[in-house]
C-alpha cells in the first residue's frame, strides 16, 4: 500500500502493521538543539499533524553505552503520540539496526534525513551529500524499510546544487522501495538557507510520483503555507524556524488553510504561564545547568516576539538563576505583549 491524501486534508501513512493519519497536514520540521522533546510537547499541545525529533545518528545510537541509550530514548520522545523520529547515517546495516531500535521503542514513524546540509554530517557522507550517490540512498532506504512494519519517511532536498537537482529521480525511486511520505526543502544543499525557497521546483517532485509531498523552507506564518501550497501543489507544509517563540504557529496555519479550530494564542500573563512552564520543563528535562543554557534561544525568542525590554532580555538570557530568570518573565513578556492587564494592576 502506499500513502494517499483524502478530501479531509488528512495523510494516511500504511504501514505493514499501523499506519498514522496525519491531520492536519502541517507538521514540525526536526532542528538541531531546537525542536527537542520539551519545544516539542509545547507544540503538539496547540496542535500539529506530527513533530519530528532532532536527527539522531544511526550507529552513534546502536553502538552507546546502555545509560547514553536510555538518554537518546527518552531524548527521542519515543512513544509519544504522532511523533516521528528521524535517523541518518551512512551504512545499510546501522540505519535497519537503529530503525529496529526505535520501532521497538513504540516510534510511529522513522524519518530518513537526506536533507542535512551542515558540513559535519555531509562530511560524513550522510544527509544531503546523499543526492550526489542515489543508488547509495536507495540501499540505505530499502533496508530501512524492510527492517520495519511502521511507515517510513524521507526528508531531502531539491539536489546538490543547480547541477544537480535529482530530487525528482530520488523520491520516484524512494517511493517504489515503500516511502510513503516525502518532505522536500525547497532549495538544494549548497545554498544551505540562503535565498527564497522554490516552493515551484517542488512542484516537479510532486508531479512525479504518487506518495504524499510535504512542503519546507520559508514557511514562516499562513500566508507563506499558502503560497507554498499553491506554487507547489503538494499535499502539506513543514514548518521550522517559524515556529521559534511561537510554538502555536503550525496550529494557526491548519485553522487558516485547513479548517481546524483556531488556536487560544497567549499574551499577557498567559504567555508568561506558558514560557515559565517550557522553562521548567527543559529543566527538568536537561537538569538545570545544561538546561538553562538550553532555554536560552527559546527565551530569546520568545521576548523577541513580545518586544519587551532588551535590557531585561539580556539579563534573562545571561542569568544563572532560575528563579530570577522567572521572576523578570512577566516584565518581559507582559510589558508590551498585555499592556491593558499591566495598567490595570498599576491602578
Amino acid at each position: 500500500m502506499t500513502a494517499t491524501t483524502t478530501p479531509f486534508d488528512t495523510i494516511t501513512l500504511a504501514g505493514v502493521g499501523a499506519g498514522l493519519e496525519i491531520t492536519p497536514p502541517v507538521l514540525l520540521a526536526p532542528l538541531a538543539g531546537i525542536t527537542d522533546l520539551p519545544f516539542r510537547r509545547v507544540v503538539a499541545r496547540f496542535g500539529a499533524g506530527l513533530v519530528v525529533s532532532e536527527m539522531v545518528a544511526s550507529q552513534e545510537m546502536v553502538q552507546a553505552k546502555p545509560s547514553m541509550r536510555a538518554r537518546a530514548r527518552a531524548e527521542l520522545g519515543l512513544g509519544e503520540a504522532r511523533t516521528a523520529v528521524q535517523i541518518a547515517g551512512r551504512d545499510p546495516h546501522w540505519m535497519a539496526q537503529a530503525a529496529r531500535m526505535v520501532e521497538d521503542g513504540g516510534a510511529e514513524v522513522i524519518d530518513i534525513n537526506m536533507g542535512c546540509p551542515a558540513k559535519k554530517v555531509v562530511g560524513g557522507m550522510s544527509g544531503s551529500a546523499l543526492m550526489r550517490e542515489p543508488d547509495h540512498a536507495l540501499r540505505l532506504i530499502d533496508a530501512v524499510v524492510g527492517a520495519v512494519s511502521i511507515p517510513v519517511t524521507l526528508k531531502t532536498r531539491l539536489g546538490w546544487d543547480d547541477d544537480c537537482l535529482n530530487a525528482a529521480h530520488l523520491v520516484q525511486r524512494a517511493a517504489a522501495s515503500g516511502v510513503k511520505m516525502v518532505t522536500i526543502h525547497g532549495r538544494t544543499r549548497c545554498q544551505f538557507y540562503k535565498g527564497q525557497a522554490n516552493w515551484r521546483a517542488i512542484g516537479d517532485v510532486v508531479r512525479a510520483t504518487g506518495i504524499p509531498v510535504i512542503a519546507n523552507g520559508d514557511i514562516l506564518c499562513a500566508d507563506t503555507a499558502r503560497m507554498a501550497l499553491s506554487q507547489s501543489g503538494a499535499a502539506g507544509v513543514m514548518v521550522g524556524r517559524g515556529a521559534q517563540g511561537r510554538p502555536w504557529v503550525l496550529a494557526q496555519i491548519a485553522a487558516d488553510l485547513f479548517g481546524q479550530p483556531q488556536p487560544d494564542i497567549p499574551t499577557g500573563r498567559a504567555l508568561v504561564d506558558l514560557v515559565a512552564a517550557h522553562y521548567e520543563d527543559m529543566l527538568a528535562f536537561y537538569g538545570t545547568a545544561l538546561g538553562m543554557k538550553v532555554a536560552r534561544k527559546h527565551l530569546g525568542w520568545y521576548t523577541q516576539h513580545a518586544q519587551g525590554c532588551a535590557q531585561i532580555r539580556r539579563v534573562i538570557q545571561t542569568s544563572h538563576d532560575p528563579a530570577q530568570v522567572l521572576g523578570l518573565l512577566p516584565d518581559a513578556l507582559v510589558a508590551v505583549a498585555d499592556p491593558v492587564a499591566d495598567m490595570g494592576q498599576a491602578a
